[in-house]
């Protein structure tokens, strides 16, 4: 077959998988692919051809700023390469070390599928790279466990081999205590059915579930191993080394679907276990909040409950219940506070989002309608730039999707504005805003990224979007803000990936063409107000991917994709582009000004700026300055605290917020203002004229409504026997684990979803559906099978199972 109709049909294919954004970070490890593996994609009718258009600020390097790039521009070609999957990983933090692999998979039966595997090894950010295949013993590594690589900024790393079950009782790993020059290889006594999971902050404890349903503990970052438990449907970290995990000893698959797991907790690496949970579907933990979902009484609606001090205690969480056919799922959190999303009833693909107090038992209506589609793919998005953000789209009762953002955590939702720079048509200028491509967008294969913001770049946000009365599935083109979603800018045309660098100093961005070779970059220094363009090659490539370090500190970037080699066969190239050398200046005081975040212009003085309580002034870069913020740049902000009004406080359980006001009505059917709700086995009464501050806010004096809570002797109903009552300090037998391959980072980096269901790993049928917990932190292992939930969404489609979700 001729190459160029083979990348091409690959393109079409999907081809982008697991590269930065949506928010915590870059990721730390990406895959990228030239196989096909079945494209699918799927459209809502609902959107509209977009109208509005913008002219991108756009011009050529001078010739000296362009040899002198070129001059510090170098590329690789991995010829004889015959991998059809790159997987990389960063390994710890400013060392430069970058781990590949490269794969091709041969399948020869059901239980085993063959192949080879390179191992190349970059020191220097990409710039080169050599063949470290020995390390390994050229052995094949399984391509869907990938590269595993501790939390943290540590330089272990462990690799799975592929190794058939059927001919041997135990599989093998890799293990390297030096970013990955010099490998031991460990003879397990199990294989493993998921990617081996660190600790979320010393890596030498490591856990995993065999494919028997074992779970498997080492202490010594894989030397030893000990099974701890059998028969283990899921498993997630605590606090400290608590690990929760739910089991059956009647039979894993029948008692999810039943709703007869048991929930265990150990603080001792199983030495001791006590069981804290009995009969449940699902559980998950973030925040310090543990969630489990149960049916209280048989064919029932199923309820949250939830823990706030490690399983000791359960108490009901005040939401509405969910069907079979609905779900939960934890969107976001914290140590003070929880966004739910509740599906509606019926195949509706949208529901409500919820805020809990600082309990996660309280929980207010924070926005209607909510966009949560049937492939279990949610837009909301966290804006790690700017303290309090957030991103979401909503379905409209016209059938349209509208994008809609928060400036306090949830408390009120408004919808975009228009950018400075682009003009709607007559016919929707009432209602022409921008709208945010979310994680529908890159599922469906319509944008090759999904929104990006970083905690170093202050304020700044890049997305894919379109300007109308609604979302635009037709070429979507890149917005910009800088300061956290309150204006917005049009900036690039058309689908592209992008990278933020430096602090936010730098940004860079590739054209995502389906069709054709690029061969050219596009970089900012005033945060997209205009852009350079610069060749970086003589032979252009079909792009497969743009990777950076963590963090944003750097000032290289690396572009992966591939061309024909000599034999006219795709060959894989890599071009490390670094900036370090045209920015040579490093910024000083005259290149910074102060900030007031989330300040609007007419606003009154005393509370302009003023969110969750308090306002934040930031040292920033200028957008004029062309200079390097460096490595050492650190955050500078100064803070003050704002007198409280109505925008501090979130309506009260029973409560709901009037539409285009800040004044909250009782719901109805609850006519008093007395609330009675059961804690701990007592009662506790909670009385209110409807308002409740925002967990976290710190205002001062001003607004301040009556509430009073009283918790009572008076005992109310029990809790069912789902739960223990009283639990014993010393803890009774067994961990386990097993989470979904394409849930493994999320759990790991800080919480993990509500679940109830078994996983896509394992190859059990799906049975209910089940929650996503949409929280975005580094990935630890590349997963090239991993979804549009990863770092760097997927072009390609999944299956028709709802596996990935979670009841």
């Amino acid at each position: 077959m001729n190459w160029r109709l083979l990348i091409f049909g690959v393109w079409l294919l999907g081809l982008f998988e697991d590269v930065v954004v949506h928010g915590k970070g870059n990721a730390k490890t990406l895959t990228f692919s030239r196989t096909p593996r079945g494209y699918w994609r799927r459209k809502r009718d609902t959107w509209t051809s977009g109208q509005a258009r913008f002219t991108a600020c756009k011009s050529p390097l001078s010739p000296k700023d362009h040899e002198l790039l070129l001059d510090h521009t170098h590329e690789t070609g991995f010829h004889g390469d015959d991998g059809s999957s790159f997987m990389l990983a960063w390994v710890g933090d400013g060392t430069g070390i970058i781990l590949v692999l490269s794969t091709v998979s041969v399948p020869s039966d059901l239980f085993y599928e063959g192949g080879s595997t390179r191992l190349y090894r970059s020191e220097d950010f990409g710039k080169s790279f050599h063949d470290n295949s020995n390390a390994i013993n050229n052995t094949f590594i399984k391509k869907d466990f990938g590269i595993c690589a501790g939390p943290g900024n540590p330089q272990q790393v462990i690799l799975t081999a592929n190794i058939p079950f059927t001919e041997t009782p135990g599989g093998v790993i890799f293990t390297s205590m030096d970013a990955g020059r010099k490998f031991r290889p460990v003879q397990l006594p199990f294989h493993p059915a998921q990617a081996i999971q660190f600790h979320y902050q010393d890596p030498k404890y490591l856990v995993v579930i065999s494919i028997d349903d074992g779970l498997w503990l080492s202490q010594d970052f894989g030397n030893t191993w000990s099974e701890v438990h059998e028969g283990v449907q899921t498993f997630t970290w605590g606090s400290g080394i608590t690990i929760f995990f739910s089991s059956s000893p009647k039979g894993t698959v029948e008692a999810a679907r039943r709703g007869e797991l048991i929930l265990r907790r150990t603080q001792d690496f199983g030495q001791t276990f006590t069981t804290i949970a009995k009969n449940i579907f699902s559980f998950g933990y973030i925040g310090g909040f543990l969630f489990t979902s149960v049916m209280e009484k048989l064919g029932s609606p199923r309820v949250i409950y939830v823990s706030s001090d490690q399983g000791d205690h359960f108490n009901k969480a005040q939401l509405p219940s969910a069907t079979t056919e609905q779900f939960y799922s934890v969107l976001d959190g914290d140590e003070d506070m929880i966004f739910m999303h509740v599906d509606n009833p019926g195949d509706t693909y949208f529901g409500t989002i919820y805020t809990s107090d600082n309990r996660g038992i309280l929980y207010s209506k924070s926005l209607e309608r909510h966009l949560f589609g049937g492939e279990a793919k949610s837009d909301f998005t966290n804006v790690t730039s700017l303290r309090g953000v957030y991103l979401t789209n909503i379905l409209d009762e016209d059938g349209l999707i509208r994008s809609v953002i928060s400036f306090d955590r949830g408390g009120q939702w408004r919808f975009l504005k228009k950018p400075e720079n682009v003009e709607c048509s007559e016919n929707i200028k009432k209602k022409c805003n921008l709208h945010i491509h979310g994680e529908h967008s890159p599922f469906s294969g319509i944008t090759p990224m999904l929104p990006l913001s970083e905690p170093t770049a202050t304020g700044l946000i890049i997305a894919h979007g379109s300007v109308g009365d609604s979302i635009s599935a037709t070429r979507p083109d890149v917005y910009v803000s800088g300061d956290g979603g309150y204006t917005w800018w049009g900036t690039l045309r058309g689908p592209h990936l992008y990278s933020i660098l430096d602090s936010g100093g730098l940004i860079v961005a590739l054209e995502a063409h389906r069709d054709r070779q690029i061969n050219s970059l596009k970089f900012s220094t005033d945060e997209g107000q205009c852009w350079n363009i610069f060749n970086f090659t003589d032979h252009p490539i079909f792009l497969a991917g743009l990777a950076s370090e963590p963090g944003t500190k750097t000032m290289n970037i690396s572009i992966f994709g591939y061309r024909p080699d000599d034999d006219d066969q795709p060959m894989w190239v890599a071009v490390t582009v670094d900036f370090e050398h045209l920015l040579t200046r490093e910024c000083d005081e005259k290149d910074y000004v102060m900030w007031l975040a989330h300040s609007e212009y007419g606003n009154d003085t005393e509370t302009d700026g003023c969110v969750m309580g308090y306002k934040e002034t930031f040292r920033r870069l200028r957008k004029l300055s062309a200079c390097r913020n460096g490595r050492g740049y650190v955050v500078s902000k100064q803070q003050s605290p704002c007198p409280c009004t109505k925008e501090d406080y979130m309506c009260d359980y029973g409560f709901y917020r009037h539409e285009d006001t800040l004044d909250c009505l009782p719901q109805p059917g609850l006519l008093n203002q007395t609330q009675e709700i059961c804690l701990n086995g007592n009662l506790d009464d909670i009385q209110t004229i409807g308002y409740r501050k925002i967990p976290g806010d710190k205002c001062e004096g001003g607004f301040n409504p009556p509430r009073k809570e009283d918790i009572t002797k008076k005992h109310c109903e029990k809790l069912s026997s789902t739960f223990s009552s009283s639990l014993p300090k010393g803890i009774k037998a067994v961990i386990v684990v097993c989470t979904c391959i394409g849930l493994i980072g999320l759990v790991i980096a800080g919480g993990i979803i509500i679940m109830s269901r078994k996983t896509n790993c394992r190859h059990r049928s799906p049975t209910y559906r089940f929650t996503v917990l949409q929280l975005q932190e580094e990935e630890m292992c590349v997963n090239s099978e991993s979804g549009p939930s990863s770092k760097q969404p997927s072009l390609e489609g999944p299956d028709d199972s709802d596996d990935d979700l979670i009841e």
